[in-house]
Parts: structure tokens; C-alpha cells; sequence
């Protein structure tokens, strides 16, 4: 399955309440910057920016801010992919407002893709090919248990990279977009768990804690290397 490759009945019907529900160009006002303005910057510099040959695969060049873009977008991609499965089919179980909540967040996760899609322009990766042949979608523990570990990773991932973005207009971008993958992810803890909502013990492994009072922070090198278990398509990082 590529998730913005819309390929089966039920993803065209998702995509077409998309455009009904969020509308792509409301979206993009709300971001607060153009998208076609960012995709002319990045048109003009694909050519410039030193790829090495990669036959196969995505390459994330993380030398600039396309690079961390490319990343976001990367993700972004995943979550949609993920959520578009659920809300076409939830787990039996599910409530109504369970079901309907998913169905937001499906909303919000293929606005954000489409989002760096079209801002990134041809400077965009391809579409990611995802491979969820370890989540059991009949199961509502292990959508949530997925949903919770995507969401946390998601937003680990934005802090992460943060630091990486120079200019001032991307990072408030970014800034926009993990506040809401936050309330994702703290609305999924506490379906699982009431009052775990700001728990991340789940990413202590990997350094990750809120013992301050803040979100964690991951690295690409460690987001990357969890994601990898649900994308087929290779990933090629340079300049990390």
C-alpha cells in the first residue's frame, strides 16, 4: 500500500471527505504560509543541492532545510497510511466516538502529508511504501497500542528536529503541526490508560523523558530506526 497513492475504493472515498471536511487550500492559509511559494524555493534547488546516486529508495539529505522537510514528510506519510486503514475498517470493538475520533485524526494526518507534498514541490521524496504486517487491525489494543507509539514518535520526532531548522517560517510550520500530533497522542494514551496522557516511558529506552515537564526530543538516526519496522522502501540518510 502507498498511502498517497490512493489506490482502493474506501481511500478515494477518505480522500474525497478530505477535501470536503478540511479542504487542502483552507489548510494551507491556516498553516500560515504558501505553499506554492515554498515549493518555487525548492524547485530551483533540487538540482543544486548534491544527491548522491541512490537507485533505489528516498534519500533524507539533512545538510539543509529540505532535508528535515523531506523527513517530516516522510512521517507524515506513515501516520497517514496508518490512520486511512483504520478509519476504513476500525476495529469492531471501537465506539462510535471512538470511530469518529480516528476518523479526525485521519483528516489531520493526510493534511499535514499532503501539506509537505505540495510545499516541497519537486523537491519532495516519493511516496513510501508501508509495510503494517505486525499490527492486527481487527484488534483495538493493537491499533491504539500502534496509534500511541506513532504519535509519541511523531511528536519526539518534530521536537527532535526542531533545532535543525534555520529558517524562521519552516519552524513555526513545524510548530503548528506537532502541537496537534500532541493532542493525537494524548488522546490515544488516555483511551489506553486514563491519565497517561504526557506518560513516555515508551521512548525511555531511547533517552526520551518528561521528568522537566517537557515532550521528549529524539534524534532522526533513533525515529528512523523505530519507523523502519512499518516502511519497505529504503531510506538513504546523508549529512545527519
Amino acid at each position: 500500500m502507498k498511502n498517497n497513492e490512493l489506490v482502493t475504493k474506501s481511500e478515494l472515498q477518505d480522500e474525497s471527505l478530505f477535501e470536503k471536511a478540511v479542504g487542502r487550500r483552507s489548510f494551507l492559509q491556516y498553516a500560515g504560509a504558501s505553499a506554492a511559494g515554498i515549493a518555487l524555493v525548492a524547485a530551483g534547488c533540487k538540482k543544486d543541492r548534491g544527491y548522491p546516486e541512490m537507485t533505489t529508495g528516498a534519500t533524507l539529505d539533512f545538510k539543509d532545510d529540505f532535508g528535515v522537510l523531506n523527513y517530516a514528510y516522510a512521517l507524515e506519510q506513515l501516520e497517514a497510511a496508518f490512520y486511512v486503514k483504520v478509519a476504513s475498517a476500525p476495529p469492531a470493538s471501537f465506539t462510535a466516538a471512538q470511530k469518529a475520533y480516528f476518523q479526525d485524526i485521519q483528516f489531520h494526518e493526510i493534511a499535514h502529508r499532503e501539506f509537505f507534498k505540495a510545499a516541497l514541490g519537486t523537491a519532495a521524496i516519493g511516496s513510501l511504501e508501508v509495510d503494517f504486517s505486525s499490527i492486527d487491525f481487527t484488534s483495538s489494543s493493537s491499533v491504539l497500542g500502534t496509534a500511541m507509539a506513532f504519535e509519541d514518535l511523531g511528536v519526539s520526532a518534530y521536537n527532535g528536529a526542531g533545532p535543525r531548522i534555520k529558517n524562521g517560517t519552516y519552524l513555526l510550520l513545524a510548530g503548528k503541526i506537532v502541537s496537534v500530533e500532541a493532542r493525537h497522542a494524548a488522546y490515544v494514551r488516555d483511551l489506553i490508560s486514563n491519565g497517561s496522557f504526557a506518560d513516555l516511558n515508551s521512548l525511555a529506552p531511547l533517552g526520551a523523558n518528561n521528568a522537566g515537564g517537557l515532550d521528549a526530543a529524539l534524534t532522526p538516526d533513533k525515529v528512523l530506526a523505530i519507523a523502519g519496522k512499518y516502511i519497505k522502501t529504503k531510506i538513504n540518510v546523508i549529512n545527519l
